[in-house]
């Protein structure tokens, strides 16, 4: 009868023991994000619109402030979204404590400084949006260690020196967007081992050097951004790139690969130019430009959306390529100022999907069907 009587009780206290530390864990887990996210509030020096002074209170919990979600299972912090508050201020070391954190987006305020070595705890990383903010220094070499991270945007700061080799370490890596800082040096090889890659965008650097040619081993490739550097020499890319929605480049003596586009010599297409960059020359002070040529293996890009050419100097090509025709995703062409003769080819009307197109100040001629016109607007103003 002794044991039988003493059973109950003895696990009744073990098992409230072990309710016990279960919950001490998690209260302590929940105490070490709270603590992390005031440290960051504490670096925060101007808050204009009183987003985290009045939201972020130790009287409420942390899954309930304002730009934090929390897990359903460990109620642990998974996602801080911080983006176009207007804050100033710097990245507190203790934002590495948030062991759970997988997104972190802060794009569009005017955080500054560096980076801390802290945020390497981060280790579920899968989403990082520093952009648009003031950061300075080099960018770190530990960005590498994030093995599970899928977008890295750290465009419009004010980051020097050259691309970490380390990157190349992001097999995961979907999104790359380092647009608008002061990098130079050459673009590591390494880097085309991200094969994940579907957007890459280095423009408006100082990058230079000639594009390595391992840049076709990114297949899932769908926009590419390298506009507006010190590119330099004759440079290559592979047509084989079919995947391309978008491409932004204005590099002098730009080749499509011969190989690889089925024809027998390299084709010039000097000085390539997509005023979706916005800057319209004013890195070069040149115009017109150097003579260059719409090539007909463009038209194997049947992918591409968006074709921006103009303020070139397209005259060798003398006309517009009856392959154009080839490209039936196409939503808008702008090949407006460039300089180009001939006819209008026919084959632009296969151009169903086609919103606007623009062809003013050139000097073409020829018809454009009325049940073309119906579906797209024209812009056709001979110069």
């Amino acid at each position: 009868m002794g044991p039988s009587n003493f059973l109950p009780p003895f696990m009744f206290g073990l098992l409230f023991a072990t309710f016990g530390v279960i919950l001490s864990a998690k209260y302590s887990s929940i105490t070490v994000d709270q603590s992390a996210l005031l440290a960051l509030k504490s670096h925060i020096t101007h808050d204009p619109h009183n987003f985290l002074t009045t939201n972020w209170s130790t009287s409420t919990s942390v899954c309930s402030w304002i730009g934090v979600t929390c897990g359903s299972k460990h109620y642990r912090v998974t996602a801080l979204n911080l983006s176009s508050m207007d804050l100033t201020g710097t990245i507190s070391s203790q934002l590495g404590n948030l062991s759970f954190l997988a997104w972190l987006d802060i794009h569009q305020n005017s955080f500054l400084g560096s980076l801390p070595i802290e945020l390497t705890n981060l280790r579920r990383m899968k989403y990082l949006d520093f952009g648009n903010n003031s950061f300075n220094g080099e960018i770190p070499l530990w960005f590498g260690c994030f093995s599970k991270l899928q977008t890295l945007s750290l465009y419009l700061n004010n980051f020097i020196g050259v691309i970490p080799s380390t990157l190349g370490n992001l097999s995961k890596l979907e999104r790359l967007s380092l647009g608008g800082n002061q990098m130079t040096g050459r673009i590591p090889n390494s880097l085309f081992k991200c094969k994940e890659l579907k957007f890459l965008s280095l423009f408006n650097n100082s990058l230079e050097g000639s594009i390595p040619t391992e840049i076709e081993n990114l297949t899932l490739l769908k926009t590419l951004g390298l506009g507006i550097n010190h590119f330099k020499g004759k440079q290559c890319l592979n047509c084989g790139l079919f995947s391309l929605h978008f491409m932004c480049l204005n590099i002098v003596s730009f080749y499509f690969c011969a190989k690889t586009c089925g024809v027998e010599r390299l084709i010039d297409v000097n000085f390539l130019y997509s005023r979706k960059t916005a800057f319209y020359k004013a890195h070069f002070g040149i115009f017109p430009p150097p003579p260059g040529k719409i090539p007909s293996t463009i038209g194997n890009l049947t992918t591409l959306e968006v074709i921006d050419l103009a303020y070139n100097n397209l005259s060798e090509s003398n006309e517009i390529p009856s392959i154009i025709g080839n490209l039936i995703s196409l939503s808008s062409i702008d090949l407006s100022v460039n300089y180009l003769t001939g006819e209008i080819p026919s084959t632009i009307e296969n151009l169903t999907t086609l919103e606007a197109i623009d062809l003013s100040h050139n000097n073409l001629s020829g018809i454009i069907s009325i049940f073309f016109s119906f579906c797209c607007y024209i812009y056709a103003i001979p110069f």
